[in-house]
């Protein structure tokens, strides 16, 4: 799919207004398998149709809309102007044709979603526009952009009222909606890792894109941290721990909507060593209109992204319980 126009793609030292416009890519060349899987999974629920319908009908899209936005700022060329020069490089940069609102709101949580049903938008805390640099807020409204380019913001949106509605024991949240709860929010967490890899795209500097998760895990300024570091961190805590750290991890995040930054870094390393990455910029990738892949193509690549993923965590259950073993019989031999 390259062309001759595509052939050298900027060096990640170069000055960022020559990042490569990436003409009319198509959202499924940064969407992870496992988001796949657990989209799939989550549409098969028997009660995921009748659920999604009842929250549809009890808020509507102009109340959600107006709940989002009710304690928030628009961003403009007079508003926050310095967020919407970032953001309106973003959208050339992944040449994204919708034009998306961008909200400012005010609180010290380092965040930001994507939300909406027919009119996506974008909210920012206003904590996240006082750590970030300008390029770390660049990668932020790629990643968010990515929620919106993968039309991941319905069920995105849904997760957040059922998990507030769940939390103040709301009647609408049954045992069936709750089951779908769950099921959303495994779907959500894996959506986070496709919406990375937009952001990278976004900013074209995968040190930036890192650093940027790490600020946000820890907050901090430059001479307080230390990038390298929190990479080995994040390898430790994917390989390291015994059986018992290995069921927390997975205990730790069932209730959360995103995964840990650790991982998150892992698996965008994981995505760049694979190569995907520098063939985007190449020009290698698909575009919006061109036919997608055989169904058949996604769901394997899906389960294999999961059976892999599976593969590795019992790999390292039992190599904690050869070693708890190990340790148990040593207490015997001294």
């Amino acid at each position: 799919m390259a062309d001759d126009q595509d052939q050298n793609p900027p060096t990640e030292s170069e000055d960022t207004r020559a990042r490569r416009i990436l003409t009319e890519i198509a959202p499924r060349a940064w969407e992870h398998p496992a988001d796949k899987a657990a989209l799939q999974a989550l549409r098969k629920l028997p009660v995921f149709d009748e659920i999604l319908r009842k929250l549809f009908g009890f808020f509507g899209e102009k109340p959600i809309r107006l709940a989002f936005q009710a304690n928030a700022v628009r961003v403009s060329p007079n508003q926050f102007g310095r967020v919407h020069a970032l953001y309106e490089e973003v959208r050339r940069t992944l040449d994204v044709t919708g034009d998306y609102d961008v909200y400012v709101s005010q609180t010290p949580i380092v965040n930001a979603g994507a939300y909406g049903m027919d009119r996506p938008f974008i909210i920012l805390n206003s904590g996240t526009v006082r750590l970030l640099d300008d390029e770390e807020l660049s990668f932020v409204l790629g990643h968010e952009l990515g929620h919106i380019m993968s039309d991941h913001v319905l069920y995105r949106t849904m997760t957040i009222l059922l998990v507030n509605l769940a939390g103040m024991g709301f009647p609408i949240v049954g045992i069936a909606a709750r089951a779908v709860l769950v099921a959303l929010l495994e779907w959500y967490r894996k959506s986070e890792l496709s919406s990375d890899r937009a952001g990278l795209l976004a900013i074209q500097d995968s040190e930036l894109a890192m650093r940027t998760m790490l600020k946000m895990a820890g907050g901090g300024s430059g001479d307080e941290i230390n990038l390298p570091e929190f990479i080995r961190q994040a390898e430790e805590y994917r390989e390291g721990g015994d059986v018992a750290d290995q069921v927390f991890k997975i205990l730790n995040l069932m209730g959360a909507t995103h995964p840990f930054y650790v991982l998150r870094v892992s698996e965008l390393r994981t995505w760049i060593e694979s190569g995907d990455y520098d063939r985007i910029l190449r020009g290698d990738y698909p575009r919006r209109g061109e036919p997608n892949r055989a169904y058949q193509d996604d769901l394997r690549e899906a389960a294999a992204a999961y059976a892999e993923g599976a593969k590795d965590f019992l790999d390292q259950m039992a190599a904690s319980a050869r070693r708890m073993g190990e340790n148990f019989m040593s207490g015997f031999k001294r």
